[in-house]
C-alpha cells in the first residue's frame, strides 16, 4: 500500500482567524492564539484505513527539542488531551480529514512549522502558522477576564499619550497599528535580534511561552543601546541625522524603517516614542498592554530613593549631579501573573523601553509589579528600586556656589514627584488617572510608612550618598516668606511671556528680600537647553504683605532657543538676611497655534474620502519648510507626507488630501505640521468608518 501523502490542505483561515481573535492581522499566514483548538481539513492521497498511525510535528526556533518544549511529536487521536499538543479527527469523508489541532497554552510563542509524519516515520512540511499569548484562555498566563479591557488593550490600534507637565496635561494621539501589513513579522524579528537569541538561540526560544521573559527582552529591544535595537534616544535638543522625536505620528512607520534599513535604528525617540512602540510590540504579540505617563517623574541614578535638584545663588538651575526630575514621563504596563513573586503580585507590571539606567548590564526595565511598587517592596524582581522612586522619590533642592564650592540644603519635599499617573480609558479618549495604583496618598501616614520600608529594604544592601532621605540634617527654621509664579494672561509660542513673581511676608517683621530670577528654555526631561532672561530685585514688603513683580520675557528672547516641548522654566531665588534661601520654580508650556483636521464626507470602507487640514500662522513673520504628515490604522496604507506652501504673516491655510478606509469602525487619524517656527503641532481626529 502506497505511502500517507498530504495532497492538499485547507486551513479554514477564515473561520480560525475569527475564532482566535486574530481576523485584524494584515498577514498572508495563519496567525493563531495558543491554548485554543484550530481546525484544517487534509486530503490524502487514499483513505486513512482502521489502525493506521498519523502524526504531527509542531517546531519553532533553530533547534528544536522536545525536552525545551520547542518540538513536539504527537498523535492524531479521537480523544483530548490538556497541558500538552494534540491532534483530533473530527471526521473523515473518503480520504479528506476534518482534523483539529491545539496547543498547550503556556507554549512559546512565533513562528511553527507543522509537520505530518505517517506510520514510516516519512515526515512531510504541511506549512507554517504564528502562535500568540491569549488573553482569552483563563490557562494562559496573560488571560484578561473584562472583554472590554481586552478590546482596548489587545485589539485596539490606536490611541493617545498624556505628556506636559502638572499644571497643563496634554494628549497626543499615537498610532500603533499593530495589524498593519509586516508588523507582526517584525515584531517577532525584535526577538530574533536580541542578545538573548544571539548568544543562546535555543533557551532563548524555549523562555518565550514567558511573558515576563519576553516583556523584558522586548523592553532592552525597542530602545538600541545595547544590540542596534529599534529607536536610538536623543534628549539634546538638537535631531541633526534623524527625526525630531516629537514628528513621530505612531509606531508603524518606526517598525517599518528598522526593517528597511537592515535592522539599523531609527532616529531618533523619545520617552513616548519608545512607550508607544513598546506598546505596539506588546499588543502585536498577544500581551495586553497600556501608555503610562507619570508627571514629576524621578531619576533616581544612585537608588537612595532621593532625588538631587541643583540651583545656584542667581537663580540658574544647574545640570550638576546625575539625578533629574522630569516634567513627564511615560512607560508601559504589560498584564500578566506572576508565578515568580506570587498571586498578590499579578496584574499591571511596569515595562520600560527608555533607556535611563542599566539592569542585569542592559538597558531594559522591569516587569516590575505595580501592587509592589505600592507596598514598597523594591527587593522584587525586576527593577523595583529605580521604578518605586520615579514615582515616590523625595526632592531635595540645594544651594551650589560655585566660587566657594559649597553646597548647602535648601529644601525637602516629600510630595511632588509621582503626580497624576495617567492612562486613556478604556472605550473613550478621557484621562483615567492610576495614581492610587501606584502609591498611597500623598501625606497620608500609609504614604510614609511605605516609603520608610522601602529605605529600611534597601539600606542593608546598598551603600547611601550623603544624600540619603534619612542621612540629610534638615534646616529647623521654617522659611519667612513664601514664593509661587502666577501666569498672567495666555501662554503662546509668538506671544510675550507674562507672568507675576508673587512674594508674601509670613511674619509680622518688615522684609528686605534680594530676588535673582532666571528663565531657560528646556526639554521635557529637565535638560537645559538656553538662558533666555535674567533679572534681579530688591524687594521690601511690610509684615504680612503680599507683592507681585511682574516678568517679561519677548517672543524675541526665546524664540530661537524654545524646543518642540515648548518649555521654559523660570526660577527666582529669594533671600531675606541671614536666612535660608527660597526656591521658586515653575515650567510653563507655550500654546501652539491649532490644527484642525475636517472629514469632509461620510467615511466608507474601500472608498476614498477627503479630508482638509486648517492652519492659521498667528506670527508676524512667514513660516517656512512645512510639512503634514499623516497616518490612521484602517485608514491609509503608510504614512501620507504633504509639502505645505510658505505661510505668509497671519495667513491661514488649507490642505486637502485623500484618505482610502480599509476597516469598517471608529479609527483614528493622526497628524503632526512642522514648519521652521512650530517644530510639532498635534492634531487627531475619529472616523466612523461605514461598511
Amino acid at each position: 500500500m502506497a505511502d500517507l501523502k498530504p495532497q492538499n490542505i485547507n486551513w479554514r483561515a477564515s473561520a480560525n482567524r475569527q475564532e482566535h481573535h486574530t481576523d485584524s492581522y494584515n498577514s498572508q499566514e495563519l496567525v493563531l492564539r495558543r491554548g485554543q483548538p484550530f481546525t484544517f481539513s487534509l486530503t490524502l492521497n487514499r483513505a486513512l484505513i482502521s489502525g493506521e498511525r498519523l502524526g504531527f510535528i509542531a517546531s519553532t526556533g533553530p533547534s528544536p527539542s522536545e525536552s525545551a518544549k520547542t518540538k513536539a511529536v504527537f498523535s492524531l487521536s479521537n480523544g483530548t488531551s490538556s497541558g500538552s499538543w494534540y491532534a483530533q479527527l473530527l471526521s473523515q469523508r473518503e480520504n479528506t480529514l476534518n482534523i483539529s489541532i491545539s496547543s498547550p497554552a503556556n507554549a512559546p510563542i512565533g513562528w511553527y512549522t507543522l509537520s505530518l509524519q505517517n506510520g514510516n516515520g516519512i515526515t512531510q512540511k504541511l506549512g507554517m502558522i504564528i502562535l500568540l499569548f491569549n488573553p482569552w484562555s483563563q490557562a494562559d498566563s496573560v488571560f484578561m477576564n473584562n472583554q472590554a479591557e481586552r478590546g482596548e488593550y489587545v485589539l485596539e490600534d490606536s490611541g493617545s499619550i498624556f505628556v506636559g507637565s502638572t499644571n497643563r496635561i496634554s494628549m497626543v494621539g499615537w498610532n500603533f497599528g499593530q495589524f498593519e501589513g509586516d508588523i507582526l513579522n517584525i515584531c517577532l524579528a525584535i526577538l530574533d535580534k536580541s542578545l538573548n537569541f544571539r548568544r543562546d538561540p535555543a533557551t532563548d526560544t524555549a523562555r518565550r511561552g514567558d511573558p515576563k521573559y519576553v516583556g523584558r527582552v522586548l523592553s532592552a529591544m525597542v530602545n538600541s543601546n545595547d544590540d542596534n535595537g529599534v529607536i536610538a534616544g536623543n534628549w539634546s535638543g538638537s535631531y541633526t541625522g534623524g527625526r525630531d522625536p516629537r514628528n513621530w505620528n505612531g509606531s508603524v512607520e518606526i517598525l517599518k524603517e528598522w526593517k528597511k534599513s537592515g535592522f539599523r535604528p531609527v532616529r531618533f525617540g523619545q520617552c513616548w516614542v519608545f512607550a508607544g512602540t513598546l506598546n505596539t510590540v506588546l499588543r502585536c504579540l498577544g500581551i495586553p498592554a497600556r501608555v503610562i505617563t507619570n508627571f514629576n517623574s524621578a531619576h533616581d541614578t544612585d537608588r537612595n530613593l532621593s532625588v538631587d535638584v541643583y540651583y545656584d545663588p542667581m537663580g540658574n538651575p544647574l545640570d550638576k549631579g546625575s539625578d533629574s526630575v522630569w516634567n513627564f514621563h511615560v512607560w508601559n504596563e504589560a498584564w500578566f501573573v506572576r508565578n515568580d513573586l506570587g498571586p498578590s503580585y499579578n496584574g499591571w507590571q511596569v515595562l520600560d523601553a527608555t533607556p535611563q539606567e542599566r539592569s542585569q548590564g542592559v538597558f531594559q526595565c522591569g516587569p516590575a509589579s505595580v501592587a509592589a511598587i505600592r507596598e514598597g517592596d523594591v527587593n522584587l524582581d525586576f527593577d523595583m528600586p529605580f521604578i518605586f522612586a520615579e514615582v515616590n522619590a523625595d526632592r531635595i533642592t540645594w544651594i551650589y556656589d560655585a566660587r566657594r564650592n559649597s553646597q548647602k540644603k535648601n529644601s525637602s519635599d516629600t510630595n511632588t514627584i509621582g503626580r497624576y499617573i495617567s492612562t486613556k480609558a478604556v472605550g473613550s479618549y478621557s484621562r483615567m488617572d492610576v495614581t492610587e495604583k501606584y502609591k498611597f496618598p500623598e501625606g497620608s501616614s500609609q504614604e510614609r510608612q511605605v516609603f520608610e520600608k522601602a529605605v529600611g529594604k534597601l539600606k542593608p544592601s546598598r551603600t547611601f550618598g550623603p544624600t540619603s532621605a534619612t542621612d540629610v540634617e534638615r534646616d529647623e527654621r521654617e522659611p519667612s516668606i513664601s514664593g509661587v509664579f502666577k501666569v498672567m494672561g495666555i501662554l503662546a509660542v509668538g506671544k510675550e511671556v507674562n507672568l507675576a513673581l508673587t512674594l508674601k511676608n509670613l511674619t509680622r517683621d518688615m522684609k528686605t528680600v534680594t530676588v535673582n530670577m532666571t528663565a531657560w528654555t528646556i526639554v521635557y526631561n529637565g535638560t537645559l537647553v538656553h538662558e533666555v532672561w535674567k533679572d534681579s530685585v530688591t524687594i521690601t514688603l511690610d509684615p504680612e504683605e503680599e507683592v507681585q513683580h511682574p516678568v517679561k520675557i519677548t517672543y524675541a528672547q526665546y524664540e530661537k532657543y524654545l524646543k518642540a516641548d515648548n518649555m521654559i522654566r523660570t526660577t527666582a531665588v529669594c533671600q531675606a538676611a541671614d536666612e535660608a534661601e527660597v526656591v521658586v520654580a515653575r515650567d510653563i508650556i507655550l500654546d501652539n497655534p491649532t490644527l484642525t483636521l475636517e472629514l469632509l464626507d461620510q467615511a466608507h470602507v474601500r472608498k476614498p474620502v477627503n479630508v482638509q487640514m486648517l492652519f492659521s500662522n498667528p506670527l508676524d513673520e512667514p513660516v517656512k519648510n512645512c510639512v503634514l504628515m499623516v497616518e490612521g490604522s484602517g485608514l491609509l496604507l503608510g504614512s501620507l507626507k504633504i509639502d505645505v506652501p510658505t505661510l505668509r504673516p497671519k495667513e491661514r491655510s488649507r490642505v486637502r488630501f485623500e484618505i482610502m478606509p480599509t476597516r469598517s469602525g471608529t479609527k483614528q487619524l493622526v497628524a503632526d505640521f512642522s514648519c521652521d517656527r512650530f517644530p510639532a503641532i498635534k492634531a487627531m481626529l475619529s472616523v466612523d468608518v461605514a461598511k
